[in-house]
């Protein structure tokens, strides 16, 4: 028999129930039953986290992470500490509209949301941001007064853009679509350029003007020196008009009053240089407006001719110095700066490219929208009508609509159809007229003078004034014929849908300009 001590049998009612080989009431953590306990350690779950699951710092078990998996891995342990990163920064993200915050409170991200609402690109290094509003231009008091007085209540796209730039002495490239505002983006830093530098008197006025600027038709050089003198005048500037049609000996008289600008178009002034009625010695600020449009009308050669004629003392490096504002703003040996370029264009071909590395230095470019796009607050029409008789009654049938207002520009392609249309028009009660390469300058400006202020109701023009001209309230394009090239269609339907308010383009095309087709869609 055994001597041992038995042990009490238990028995089993329930086979769910686990049967234990001790007593409930036996300590099983002693060190010596169980060699496990010698070494106590706190419980941890989920490989990352704590007891309950709860991570200390999710940035620091991240970046854990990172440095464990660093050597198989460097690829996804760099994407992991940079999406905490980005994690970690948006925490601190202000959510409010960039229009509900001081200049002050703007971040990058703000800015971009900025840009975009704009359409705005940019490229180039050293860029300064876009204004939101005039007051954070800087601009003198002088010229803050007479942009309120001028009536400008909020810049556009490519005026928030480019005036910071320019009022820090940068050479610009503007792009930008038609109809965009782009006359008082370079007209108002020049003018600030221009009230840095010495008053002209008596003793220099000969030298020629402070400020170029090249347009490439008499109309589009008219309008630009309508709205400079609007701000030049009460600055006291004096601003000169140098176009063909005109009696050179009065432009010549003209200049000789002394004026700190000239706006000309390229074949004129270089005429004018040739016969020594104006020099350039002092000019140091340059504007190139519609640069593409310049070269298409086979004015690249005047352009360099008369670039060429400028003074080559006060050029700018070629170096980041260019990109300096305070180098490019300050006084060389007191009385002048350094040479400021601007070139705007709706298109950026070979040749106007050509032109900007030869006379610009280190630009900023600027690109508003899809370049050489017609802007949103056009609405495009096009039918098919074959036929100039066809194309009459659709004319007529338009005019008689009652669905559009006064002024309303129809753009044919040949003289003869101008004379033919503007006919047409008057029949329907339209008073009409016309604008094309046989009329006079004086012609030219009285059609304009008379559409502007109400007295006549159609201009039928021809694509000489496809580009630059500005007849405010335009509510109708009609291409009686399809432009001949998508450029021209685009540069023509701009006249209408300006400085914001909505227009249409009624185009009736024929089999004749199946070449198009593709581009119109």
């Amino acid at each position: 028999t055994s001597t041992g001590p038995v042990k009490k049998k238990r028995k089993v009612n329930d086979p769910r129930k686990v049967v234990f080989d001790w007593d409930g009431g036996d300590d099983t953590t002693h060190a010596d039953q169980d060699p496990l306990y010698n070494q106590r350690q706190a419980p941890r779950f989920y490989g990352r986290g704590t007891l309950g699951g709860l991570a200390d710092s999710a940035a620091e078990t991240s970046e854990a992470y990172a440095r464990a998996i660093h050597e198989r891995a460097p690829e996804q342990a760099a994407e992991l500490l940079a999406f905490e990163k980005r994690h970690a920064d948006k925490k601190g993200w202000d959510d409010r509209h960039w229009s509900d915050k001081t200049l002050a409170e703007m971040r990058e991200r703000d800015w971009r949301i900025f840009k975009e609402d704009y359409a705005i690109q940019t490229k180039g290094s050293a860029i300064p941001q876009p204004i939101r509003h005039w007051e954070e231009a800087d601009f003198p008091r002088p010229v803050m007064e007479v942009i309120k007085q001028v009536g400008y209540d909020q810049p556009t796209p490519i005026q928030r853009a480019t005036i910071p730039i320019g009022l820090q002495g940068r050479d610009i490239i503007g792009i930008a679509e038609t109809g965009s505002g782009k006359t008082a983006s370079f007209v108002l830093p020049m003018l600030v350029y221009i009230q840095s530098l010495p008053a002209l008197d008596p003793s220099h006025r000969n030298d020629g003007p402070y400020a170029i600027v090249l347009a490439p038709t008499r109309e589009l050089a008219q309008q630009i020196e309508q709205e400079t003198r609007k701000f030049a005048s009460s600055l006291g500037l004096n601003v000169v008009s140098i176009v063909g049609g005109r009696s050179i000996e009065e432009q010549s008289f003209n200049l000789s009053k002394g004026c700190e600008i000239v706006i000309a178009t390229p074949g004129r002034l270089l005429d004018c240089l040739e016969r020594h009625v104006l020099v350039l010695s002092q000019c140091t600020y340059v504007v190139m407006d519609e640069a593409d449009r310049m070269v298409d009308l086979g004015f690249e050669e005047a352009v360099n001719e008369v670039l060429d004629a400028l003074p080559v003392h006060n050029m700018k490096p070629d170096s980041d110095a260019a990109e300096d504002p305070t180098r490019m703003t300050a006084m060389i040996g007191g009385k002048e700066r350094y040479r400021q370029t601007v070139m705007f264009s709706a298109t950026m071909p070979q040749a106007v490219e050509k032109l900007a590395r030869k006379y610009l230095r280190r630009p900023a470019t600027v690109i508003i929208g899809n370049a050489g796009q017609v802007v949103d607050t056009v609405e495009q029409r096009i039918e098919m009508c074959t036929g100039d008789e066809r194309r009459k009654k659709r004319l007529e049938q338009v005019l008689a609509s009652g669905e559009f207002d006064r002024p309303v520009i129809v753009f044919v392609n040949t003289k003869k159809l101008c004379d033919y249309v503007s006919r047409v028009c008057n029949d329907c009660g339209w008073h009409a007229v016309t604008l094309h390469g046989g009329k006079s300058q004086d012609q030219r400006e009285a059609s304009l003078a008379k559409l502007r202020s109400g007295q006549a109701d159609v201009l039928v023009a021809t694509d000489l004034a496809g580009r630059g001209i500005d007849v405010p309230g335009v509510t109708l394009v009609v291409n009686f014929g399809m432009a001949k090239t998508i450029e021209d269609y685009v540069h023509r339907i701009g006249r209408t849908g300006r400085a914001g308010r909505k227009g249409v383009a009624l185009t009736l095309i024929g089999d004749e300009d199946s070449e198009l087709f593709y581009a119109l869609k």
